[in-house]
């Protein structure tokens, strides 16, 4: 059964407790930022890496999170990855958090990095905030009162075609075997018909990205839920569409979607990601 609908005040009460506490966090990323190299840990493979940054930024916000609201439950990446088990989201207040988004970006000190906090509630993503230190870039949402970056509103363009927009696609996860022939035949049916291509490294940053119109669009799939949760409110709120990559209804859980700034745009993405999956002949090992 889910829980009653959320009152504006009490979704208000969300989104500044949740807003400090990642503003609270801001210097300890940016002290990890300014290291000439911060020391790091290989996860699950060599590109999967974690810093002692990311457990301590991880611990304030849920430590905050659950202090200020003990009903909510939380889904982090460095949890998750601690106990391996698989995260579930249920009709309880639930906070997604990643720590730091963009990990790699934040060890080499390139300025695509981020803390990352959504919160869903009966399902439904209702708030996020995206924190870059760095680059001084404060996005954050909260349903049905648009989107922000550093207190100004946001919204996307307004392209419809694929020959207009610029597409951003995270061509580092060819690194992935598994996965690496259907992005290569993606990443090539998909810029060669863009304006322009961009990687940036930190999937919450790039929906944010195509929140303000620098990016158009954006595909990416094989990613986690705290990967997208704050990203994919903060695009919608400012005009975007997030989709599954078949069309179908986004589900943060199995995050696999397309992002753009207009239903037309998008509709022109998945048609050429369709196209890309019936490319045979050869394939990328």
């Amino acid at each position: 059964m889910s829980n009653p609908p959320i009152s504006e005040s009490k979704l208000k009460e969300y989104y500044d407790v949740a807003l400090k506490l990642v503003l609270k966090c801001g210097p300890l990323m940016q002290e990890g930022y300014q290291k000439a190299k911060t020391d790091f840990k290989v996860k699950s493979d060599f590109y999967d890496l974690v810093t002692v940054y990311d457990k301590q930024i991880e611990d304030i916000l849920t430590e905050g999170l659950v202090a200020a609201f003990p009903e909510s439950l939380i889904i982090g990446e460095e949890e998750s990855a601690a106990s391996k088990r698989q995260a579930e989201l249920t009709d309880a207040p639930t906070w997604i958090i990643d720590p730091i988004d963009g990990t790699t970006n934040f060890i080499h000190r390139i300025p695509h990095c981020c803390i990352s906090v959504g919160l869903a509630i009966n399902k439904e993503l209702v708030v996020g905030i995206i924190y870059n230190p760095p680059a001084n870039e404060l996005f954050s949402a909260w349903k049905g009162h648009g989107a922000f970056l550093n207190g100004e509103p946001i919204s996307t363009s307004k392209v419809t075609t694929i020959n207009q927009a610029v597409i951003a696609y995270e061509i580092s996860l060819i690194h992935a075997a598994a996965v690496r022939d259907k992005n290569v035949k993606r990443l090539y049916k998909l810029a060669s018909n863009a304006t322009g291509t961009r990687c940036f490294g930190s999937a919450a940053l790039t929906l944010c990205y195509v929140a303000t119109g620098q990016c158009d669009a954006y595909h990416v799939e094989d990613l986690k839920p705290w990967d997208i949760a704050a990203g994919a409110i903060i695009l919608t709120e400012a005009g975007g569409i997030v989709c599954h990559t078949n069309g179908g209804k986004f589900d943060v859980m199995k995050p696999d979607c397309v992002c753009a700034s207009t239903e037309e745009l998008a509709k022109n993405v998945i048609s050429l990601i369709e196209e890309a999956n019936q490319i045979t002949g050869y394939t990328f090992k």
